[in-house]
């Protein structure tokens, strides 16, 4: 009998150690993690979304991200130094797929153009902005073949909500991306070499594009340049080529909030 009872409590005793183990987990703090970052910066000429596109003159630049779980909000600005032309771009996007190899994005995006316009008023002619709105889709998958080296494809689809101006347009950029190049000591460089293809209202184009960026192992600031070069294009006012530099600072900053089961 005396060998039962201690059984029984070695059991009773091994039932509140895993019961307590396991309240223990239930009550391990919960954290929930905010990540807001982008840059702004400086260029000589602001290139849209489709490189096709520029505004032909220096601009502001600014990225904004605010990100939580697989959402994330990233308003895009760039604007002319006068602000009288440029863009404003509104992301809402989702990451559906978000493993180590594979990612696949989902985004739309409300967006607002301005754009310099001459009208005739009394027989004279004067200059005005003009604000065009649009909306558009975008589905961006990527394969990481190794730390370096990436491949996507990035679609978007627009629309134009007025008549005077780009109605529908599809965009379809093949890219890689060679990153963590070092360059010295202190600097590395990514590549981002891509062609693409664009319809705009039934005008068609093919283009090749790359970026490239350099930036401190330290300080917070990278030096990127871009080129679009026209393959074949019926795209009215096409320009067979275009280049621009800029200058950023980058900003990153963890938002982390703790919260109990």
């Amino acid at each position: 009998m005396k060998n039962v009872y201690i059984v029984l409590f070695i059991l009773i005793g091994k039932c509140i150690a895993w019961g307590q183990q396991n309240d223990t987990t239930i009550i391990q703090p919960k954290l929930k993690t905010t990540i807001f970052s982008g840059s702004v910066g400086l260029t000589n000429n602001a290139f849209s979304i489709i490189p096709t596109f520029s505004l032909n003159s220096p601009a502001t630049l600014t990225w904004l991200s605010w990100q939580k779980k697989r959402w994330s909000f990233d308003p895009d600005i760039r604007l002319s130094l006068d602000a009288r032309k440029g863009s404003m771009v509104f992301w809402l996007r989702y990451q559906v797929i978000n493993k180590k190899a594979f990612k696949l994005r989902i985004g739309a995006h409300p967006a607002f153009n301005i754009q310099l316009r001459q009208i005739l008023t009394n027989g004279s002619t004067s200059e005005i902005s003009q604000l065009r709105r649009f909306i558009a889709s975008e589905i961006v998958p990527e394969y990481q073949i190794n730390p370096r080296w990436k491949i996507g494809i990035y679609y978007l689809q627009g629309n134009g909500l007025q008549k005077d101006g780009p109605v529908t347009s599809h965009f379809v950029n093949l890219n890689t991306t060679f990153s963590n190049i070092k360059v010295g000591n202190k600097m590395k460089m990514a590549i981002i070499p891509a062609i693409y293809y664009l319809n705009l209202d039934g005008y068609e184009g093919n283009y090749f594009t790359a970026t490239g960026r350099i930036n401190h192992n330290v300080f917070p600031i990278f030096l990127q340049g871009s080129i679009n070069k026209t393959i074949t294009s019926n795209l009215p006012g096409n320009k067979d080529f275009l280049w621009s530099i800029s200058l950023h600072y980058h900003f990153r900053k963890e938002f982390i909030r703790v919260e109990k089961k």
